[in-house]
Formats: C-alpha cells, structure tokens, sequence
C-alpha cells in the first residue's frame, strides 16, 4: 500500500510541475484550473488503477538523472556529425543494419535504450524482441560506437537495484 500510495502522489506533483512548466502562466484562475486537470487525471488513474509499484514506478526516474545530461551531449555530437557527413562529400555516408543484444533487465530500461538510440541523430531503433534490438545508422562508426557498449552501460547503470548483500558477500552480517 506505501509505494502505490507515494506512485500516487509523485504522479500528482510530476503532473502539476509540468503544467506550470508548460503553460508558464501564474493567474489564480489558471492556476484553479491547473489544479482541478491535476485531479481530473489522478481521478482517472486511480479509477483505472494503472498506478502500483510496479507498473508506474515514477520514483526510478530519479536514477537516471545522471544518465540525461549524458545522453544531451551524445545527441549534440552525433547532431555535428550528421552534420558534417551530409555537408561534406568526402565523409562516408554507409547505412547499416545490426542487431545486437542489450543488458537492461526490464523492459524500462530497454525503452529507455531504443528510444536514446532514436534520439540520437543518424541512429533508429527499428525493433525490440526481447533483448535484441535491431538498429539502422548513418555509418559503420556509428554503429562501432554503439557496439562498444557506452549507452548500455549507462543505462543498465542507472536501472540497477540496491540489493541486500547475500551471506558470504562483503557487507552481509
């Protein structure tokens, strides 16, 4: 009943943070207003009770605040070299295919994977089955970079569960 309840009430403030961020605008009114679709939304996802520990566990997004800024300047780099590749004949522009198998343990990390894939440009993820995801680059050393495993890494980083040592472990009592 505690982590649901905390989901619940994270989704609220999550919800009426992007609303002030979106609408940017401080009237009483609006702010009533704000308040009453913040409501309105809980109202219908608690009816619908899609908000558990386990299905929507907004409390996670916290590990991967590190993996953000991260993630900002890969998509910046790769923006520069599209960039260059598109205006510069002399740069070699090889689509290319490849699949390859990710280490994330949930299926949130592995969104969060195909999706940072997509976000950055010259790279889309084209499919997810399981593990494997199939990817389409720009370029061989895209795809070179993508393989060394940087990104993955991250993000299986930032997805990983605190654990309780086990008996015989370092730490254990």
């Amino acid at each position: 009943m505690y982590k649901p309840l905390v989901n619940f009430l994270l989704l609220g403030l999550l919800l009426a943070a992007v609303w002030l961020l979106f609408s940017g605008l401080y009237k009483p009114v609006l702010l009533g207003l704000g308040v009453v679709s913040v409501l309105i939304t809980l109202l219908i996802t608690w009816r619908m009770n899609i908000v558990d520990a386990t299905t929507h566990p907004i409390w996670a997004a916290i590990r991967y605040v590190p993996y953000w800024p991260w993630l900002g300047i890969e998509i910046i780099k790769s923006s520069f070299d599209v960039a260059r590749r598109v205006l510069s004949p002399s740069m070699p522009i090889s689509p290319t295919v490849v699949d390859f198998d990710s280490s994330q343990q949930t299926m949130v990390g592995r969104v969060v994977l195909a999706n940072s894939i997509t976000l950055t440009p010259g790279t889309v993820t084209l499919d997810v089955d399981g593990q494997r995801l199939r990817v389409h680059a720009l370029s061989r050393d895209t795809i070179a970079a993508l393989l060394e495993g940087e990104m993955d890494r991250r993000i299986s980083r930032a997805e990983a569960r605190l654990r309780a040592p086990r008996p015989g472990e370092a730490g254990a009592p």
